[in-house]
């Protein structure tokens, strides 16, 4: 089984022989890999849609792993009960369905010994939450996958309520920062050129509309320029 670079990416952060629910399983093909590479021992594939559920089934019956991966029809991990698994794997989302996602099925992420997230989208808002609901970010990642750029992260439980002092640490990963990744520096002065161009035109416009976005981009490249310092250090 063959699947994407960024899913592949999220999957090298599961330990290994964990019970994993792979929320938002779509066809299977994580679900599958996971079992196919001796990674999971036992995977629940969840998916709130039933005809990408069905064909889910089809492809675990096809591989021969319809006695270790069960499919759910789930919204999110609502039919996953408390200690059924170790693992919550919920990735190629935004970051607010992500966010609630895990605030909808509170005793199931508290049950869990690992989250391993994915979100498309509002990064900061995952990063945030961990954080309020008492969890760390232990382990994060960073990939190119056909042009695009995807983050991945581990969190466990933190013995205290964990914060970040610095803002842009939510914006792009801590870990990430202080380790220099490599991928990361080169998002960071793509995203530097691009919010530069818009602040450009911004000045031109001259308009009340213009003006209020004028700040919301030059708060963005504060954080991006702070981020970039990091990798001077």
């Amino acid at each position: 089984m063959q699947i994407s670079k960024r899913l592949g990416a999220a999957v090298a952060l599961v330990t290994k022989n964990n019970r994993v629910a792979d929320i938002g399983c779509d066809h299977a093909y994580t679900s599958i890999y996971l079992v196919e590479n001796k990674i999971a021992s036992k995977v629940i594939a969840c998916d709130i849609n039933k005809g990408p559920l069905q064909r889910a089934k089809e492809n675990i019956s096809r591989y021969g792993y319809s006695a270790i991966i069960e499919t759910r029809l789930s919204d999110g991990a609502k039919k996953i009960a408390p200690g059924e698994v170790d693992t919550l794997l919920v990735s190629g989302m935004g970051g607010g369905l992500v966010v609630k996602i895990l605030s909808d099925s509170k005793e199931v992420v508290e049950s869990c010994s690992e989250l391993i997230l994915q979100p498309q989208s509002e990064i900061y808002l995952v990063r945030k939450y961990l954080h309020e609901i008492g969890y760390q970010i232990t382990d994060e990642n960073m990939v190119i996958d056909e042009g695009k750029y995807y983050v991945m992260m581990r969190a466990t439980k933190a013995d205290g309520h964990q914060r970040y002092s610095d803002e842009v640490c939510y914006q792009y990963g801590a870990l990430l920062l202080k380790n220099k990744n490599e991928i990361l520096y080169q998002f960071l002065n793509k995203e530097k050129g691009t919010y530069e161009g818009i602040l450009h035109k911004l000045f031109k416009m001259q308009t009340e509309h213009s003006k209020k976005r004028e700040d919301e981009v030059k708060q963005q490249l504060e954080y991006i320029v702070e981020g970039l310092r990091y990798y001077e250090m």
